[in-house]
């Protein structure tokens, strides 16, 4: 009969015999059963009552009374990266083993495939030891964005489409400020240089995601203007102050040399005062 069927129907594919299913073959089961059972596990420990009546209270408390205003912590920030790999499948392998120690929220591969790895909600190991402002845990209040890229490369126009569309909603969903999409080597300049002189952050700006400056012909710099100030208030860690500039001028002017004039002040003026 099956036989038969197929006769009759040559030009039907052979995926269209089976479940489709059974014709893509997950190879990341294992690490999707992983997820599942660290999911299930968080689910549980945020539905446990606090710590137990009269734990750290002297006199102990008399009953337990939980409040009814709460709701989860949102993210406040996205930080993006290019992933410094070779493929897609190499990334997506590097994020679901587990003696690697990283990890992203999504990957968007140079197709514009986008992979959502991990719940928004939920605290990915992407930032590392990284600082922007006064924040020090940027893990705990950002979502990570890893885009297939080996850092010596143009991002294809489908991937960065994919990118603003994905920006679009985590935008309207979680009401994130402008100026909090950033990039990896910004909070990170010491280590980091993702996502690498090639990124178009211009057009990102122009679509709302992150701050650009204005025409600086017209500028003329105040006197007691200092960089390493402005620098630090736009929210870089200037403990290494070279390593800083570097990381300003790679993501406004896509440049990678040391050099640093009044063309460079002008444009950081012109961010600074955004900041104020």
């Amino acid at each position: 009969m099956f036989l038969l069927y197929f006769i009759r129907k040559p030009w039907l594919p052979l995926c269209g015999l089976f479940v489709l299913a059974a014709c893509t073959v997950n190879p990341y089961k294992s690490a999707n059963r992983s997820y599942r059972k660290q999911a299930r596990q968080y689910a549980r420990a945020i539905g446990e009552h606090p710590l137990p009546t009269g734990a750290d209270s002297v006199p102990a408390a008399p009953y337990w009374v939980g409040t009814t205003n709460f709701n989860l912590r949102k993210p406040n920030f996205v930080i993006i990266h290019h992933t410094a790999q070779n493929s897609c499948p190499q990334t997506l392998q590097t994020f679901t083993m587990t003696r690697t120690q990283v990890s992203a929220h999504y990957v968007i591969c140079r197709d514009g495939t986008v992979y959502h790895m991990l719940n928004d909600y939920l605290r990915a190991w992407q930032a590392g030891a990284s600082k922007w402002g006064n924040i020090t845990d940027v893990n705990s209040i950002s979502i990570g964005i890893e885009l297939d890229n080996n850092g010596f490369e143009p991002f294809p126009p489908e991937q960065i489409n994919s990118l603003l569309h994905l920006l679009t909603r985590l935008k309207k969903s979680y009401n994130i400020p402008a100026a909090n999409f950033i990039g990896h080597g910004d909070i990170a300049p010491t280590r980091k240089d993702d996502p690498s002189s090639f990124f178009p952050w211009r057009n990102l700006a122009d679509s709302g995601f992150g701050l650009w400056y204005t025409d600086t012909t017209s500028i003329t710099l105040p006197q007691d203007f200092n960089s390493l100030t402005a620098l630090r208030l736009i929210g870089y860690d200037v403990r290494d102050s070279s390593a800083a500039a570097m990381a300003f001028k790679r993501h406004f002017e896509q440049d990678t040399t040391r050099i640093w004039g009044l063309p460079e002040e002008k444009v950081l003026y012109s961010l600074y005062r955004q900041y104020q």
